[in-house]
């Protein structure tokens, strides 16, 4: 694991816009098809953090979760999230522009449902009952045959005031809630794949063997490609009792893939090599694996918030973290991520502390060099603690190529208490990748 240290200064004191934001969703959106009978409702007893000068609020949210009756292991399902009223009263009559991220466990998989942003009126003094949103769950892998339980594990919601956002972060107590959804999962086995294929390349005459899983036991068939064209070449296999396929062909003409029949998706791919008539002459090379590094080797910059004047209101001040590098050279279809932690805001000098500061990062991802494999994910937005946050990541190839040069940043928030000694107060962020 590499890491590397960002360093942020901000000016103690200072004068600042405070507003009470809770709640704020997304329209209903109606559920897709006709698989939607399961319908529950639960009390979720739920612990707010407003943003100041609104306090905390605990309290309990009944969530009422419509989800399909059943479905496949790997399917993507919808429901829709009715959150109920919300315990926190804002002190404010106020018009936002809200979106909620509600991070669920399903069958202990972490998904974030997020809803689309949309207008907000929000009464002083009375509890906000947001609108129920829809979107989608994955069903994890492996969890054939048995009923999976959806749990909300924490739900934030980022009301935008005029560019400014303030975020309301609610969490479940005990975390994660009781169950409020389940899906029975059915114990058919997912669609055939083509997972490999020895060796991976050859000229006329090579014989093939080709490897699947998900496969009906008995008899299968496979077939070399070209260009999703079948060349001709066939051959023939078996299927055990678990489904696990293996099939053999020989190649006699060009191909560039070979698929068990019946696979999902084009198989898997074969470099065909030519026979030239003349004299050989074998070039070799050896290709040896880089590193998985995070840049630049000096750290960055600081981050600046400027200076803010004590006036007795809470303060946000924005920034922006600069893009650190990552390069994956390692010749894989290996993934990674990147995190952040940081380090409390003080000065040394002095022994003063901004224990009730909180930084919160947006994060970006984007792909540098136009030739890089994979793509890569930014995390969700949230708090840097002293707990790894993820901030970006390239997942798993799968068999396929990986890596790449990609730049990781994002905007920062500091959200500052309404009072605290006037001083210069540091934290050092590291981001780190494996």
């Amino acid at each position: 694991m590499t890491t590397r240290t960002l360093g942020r200064r901000v000016l103690a004191g200072a004068g600042a816009l405070s507003l009470a934001l809770t709640g704020g969703l997304a329209g209903l959106m109606g559920l897709a098809g006709t698989a939607q009978a399961a319908t529950r409702t639960t009390p979720v007893f739920v612990k707010c953090v407003a943003p100041a000068p609104q306090p905390g609020a605990d309290g309990s949210q009944n969530y009422t979760v419509t989800l399909p009756d059943g479905a496949r292991a790997g399917d993507t399902v919808p429901l829709t999230i009715d959150p109920g009223e919300t315990p926190v009263v804002p002190m404010f009559t106020i018009d936002t522009v809200n979106t909620m991220r509600a991070k669920l466990l399903v069958g202990g998989v972490a998904q974030t449902v997020t809803s689309p942003p949309l207008p907000s009126h929000q009464e002083a003094n009375k509890k906000v009952d947001p609108p129920a949103f829809s979107g989608t769950i994955t069903i994890p892998d492996g969890t054939e045959g048995t009923t999976v339980q959806v749990t909300v594990d924490q739900v934030v919601t980022d009301a935008d005031l005029g560019g400014t956002v303030f975020t309301t972060t609610c969490t479940p107590a005990p975390r994660p809630s009781a169950p409020v959804g389940s899906v029975a999962v059915a114990a058919a086995p997912k669609d055939p794949a083509t997972t490999g294929v020895t060796p991976g390349s050859g000229g006329a005459g090579t014989a093939v063997v080709a490897t699947g899983v998900n496969f009906p036991p008995g008899a299968v068939t496979c077939s070399a490609l070209l260009a999703g064209a079948a060349t001709g070449d066939t051959g023939s296999g078996t299927a055990d009792a678990s489904g696990a396929a293996s099939c053999g062909l020989t190649v006699t003409r060009k191909a560039d893939r070979i698929r068990i029949d019946g696979s999902a998706g084009a198989g898997r791919s074969f470099v065909y090599v030519e026979e030239r008539a003349g004299v050989r002459n074998p070039v070799e090379v050896e290709v040896l694996p880089g590193a998985l590094a995070l840049g630049p080797e000096g750290g960055q910059p600081a981050v600046s918030f400027g200076t803010v004047t004590i006036d007795g209101k809470a303060r946000s001040v924005f920034g922006a973290f600069h893009a650190a590098t990552v390069q994956d050279f390692r010749g894989s279809s290996l993934g990674w991520d990147v995190t952040a932690t940081r380090t409390p805001f003080l000065n040394a000098a002095t022994g003063h502390a901004l224990a009730k500061a909180q930084l919160g990062i947006q994060p970006s991802c984007a792909v540098t060099n136009p030739d890089s494999p994979s793509t890569c994910a930014a995390g969700a937005p949230g708090a840097i603690t002293d707990a790894p946050l993820k901030i970006a990541s390239q997942a798993v190839g799968g068999g396929e190529l990986t890596g790449g040069e990609f730049a990781v940043g994002g905007a920062a928030v500091l959200q500052l208490p309404p009072f605290m000694f006037a001083d210069t107060y540091q934290s050092v962020v590291t981001f780190s990748v494996a």
